[in-house]
């Protein structure tokens, strides 16, 4: 069993980030609500490329409609502040992770997308939790609290789902290099408070 309070990010995200994310609030929403955009559409096109695989099925198909209940609840932050969603930014973090994907079979690419997608959600559960014990305006604080929990779960279901499909072994292992080169990731990329990863 897998205990999603613990994300196991090897390089923790600088708390300052959050005072970063607070002086550009109309560009880190913007981001935010294409992070669960693209989410949503990850988990659709995962439907429809693993149509075989029941329990996949099963499991994303809520997390479509709760990642697209996001992104309008994204919207509706930022209408509250009269923010404007602005134009989608290239996600040179997500990019990453995908140049380190496996080659290989269907098999194996499912297995190589799962734990991308885990590690996308641990990535957004722990800047979320920043967010809500350290950005000023109090609404947001609770609005990043709930969604925190909420991607907690998600990171959880990915990697409990390559672990179904691929064996415990091979995806812990597999898991622990993500980790690490995601570390790597987060070390090379400048702290930016326009983007959530």
């Amino acid at each position: 069993m897998i205990d999603k309070t613990k994300l196991g990010l090897h390089l923790p995200t600088d708390p300052r980030w959050v005072n970063l994310a607070e002086m550009a609030l109309e560009d880190i929403l913007t981001d935010h609500a294409f992070c669960e955009q693209k989410a949503a559409s990850t988990c659709i096109s995962l439907i429809q490329q693993y149509h075989d695989k029941t329990a996949l099925v099963k499991a994303l198909c809520p997390v479509v409609t709760e990642e697209w209940g996001h992104f309008r609840m994204v919207l509706r932050e930022m209408e509250k502040r009269n923010l404007s969603l602005g134009k989608q930014r290239r996600d040179e973090y997500v990019l990453a992770l995908h140049k380190f994907r496996k080659g290989g079979n269907r098999e194996i690419a499912l297995i190589e997308n799962l734990l991308v997608c885990a590690l996308i959600e641990a990535r957004s559960a722990e800047r979320f939790r920043l967010l809500s014990l350290h950005i000023s305006d109090e609404s947001l604080r609770q609005f990043y609290h709930d969604l925190m929990v909420s991607e907690a779960g998600h990171y959880k279901m990915f990697l409990e789902l390559a672990i179904l499909y691929g064996g415990e072994a091979a995806v812990r292992k597999r898991w622990q290099q993500y980790l690490a080169f995601e570390a790597g990731v987060m070390q090379e990329l400048m702290p930016d408070g326009k983007r959530m990863h």
